[in-house]
């Protein structure tokens, strides 16, 4: 039985992985960080829950003590710096690298983001691909495989929650480029990834892989449209959210940010994330790796949220 350690268990993604993992055998050691719920962690079967944080480097020693990978989804994806990103998304990794290294870790496994495909977009994806940067340093000393997963949604997700409702209702706000074209993946395809990246017969490939739900060329806010006009039996009615709108509030976000602890998600970096026309993946390399291949496409996940 494997040994897995596991950062961002408590997350959206990483309690999908947490299960995900134990399902298939493995033996989990998980990291959450202690009064960051009202609630501790309960108690799972074959699951040995760590507290400590990022920045903490016994937390993470004790994490990484006589595991047979690494699987590190924790990040931050709120602020309004380059700087208050670096903590986790930078130094974070270099400190988990230091603790793996340090107890003889043989595999490590980043789950990044498409966004550090354009570092020069936002603090946010300057710091996803300094991440990155930062295991491609160990390269002589741990193998690596990274994951950059585009939009992820599925149950638990409150980030893309509120635009799914509104598709529910055959409402689509169309948020950046008319013109734009983007993939998805449901939670439950990144985690069956994350399992055949991990098993035990494969050789890591020391490559960045990119994946998707399996929809060619992405999506367009047209295609959208079109799927919630047929999963709800009725017109989708579309309407653009202005950009002057959207960088105004990314600016006052900001403002409020400088003068107090704020970290907003909606920034000027974020907008133009958002306006980015090309936000598509390609699965060819992680199919020729390991097999995998995505089940669930936009529809299918749309009817088990909804319907």
């Amino acid at each position: 039985m494997a040994t897995i350690a596991l950062t961002g268990a408590t997350g959206f993604i990483g309690r999908v992985l947490l299960k995900y993992l134990t399902d298939q055998g493995s033996r989990v050691k998980a990291l959450y960080r202690p009064g960051s719920s009202s609630l501790p962690p309960k108690a799972i079967a074959s699951v040995e829950w760590v507290a400590g944080n990022l920045e903490d480097a016994d937390s993470l020693r004790t994490l990484v003590t006589n595991v047979d990978a690494i699987v590190h989804c924790a990040g931050a994806v709120r602020g309004a710096t380059l700087e208050q990103f670096k903590k986790i998304n930078v130094e974070g990794v270099e400190r988990l690298l230091q603790a793996a290294v340090e107890q003889g870790v043989p595999r490590f496994l980043l789950i990044s983001s498409l966004a550090a495909r354009e570092p020069s977009l936002s603090a946010y994806a300057l710091s996803k691909k300094l991440g990155e940067d930062t295991l491609l340093e160990y390269d002589d000393k741990i193998s690596w495989d990274i994951l950059r997963p585009p939009a992820v949604y599925g149950p638990g997700d409150r980030e893309m929650e509120p635009l799914l409702k509104l598709i529910r209702r055959s409402i689509v706000p169309v948020v950046g480029s008319k013109d734009g074209r983007f993939s998805l993946l449901y939670v439950d395809d990144l985690a069956e990834a994350v399992i055949c990246l991990l098993r035990p017969d494969r050789i890591s490939a020391r490559q960045c892989f990119e994946l998707h739900d399996g929809h060619p060329n992405g999506y367009t806010w047209a295609q959208i449209a079109a799927i919630a006009a047929q999963l709800n039996g009725k017109p989708a009615h579309c309407f653009s959210l202005p950009r002057g709108l959207i960088s105004i509030v990314g600016r006052i976000n900001i403002a409020i940010a400088s003068l107090s602890s704020y970290q907003p998600m909606l920034t000027p970096g974020k907008v133009r994330e958002i306006f980015h026309p090309d936000w598509v993946s390609d699965n060819s390399a992680i199919t020729r790796a390991t097999n995998w291949q995505p089940k669930v496409l936009f529809p299918d996940g749309m009817r088990r949220l909804f319907y």
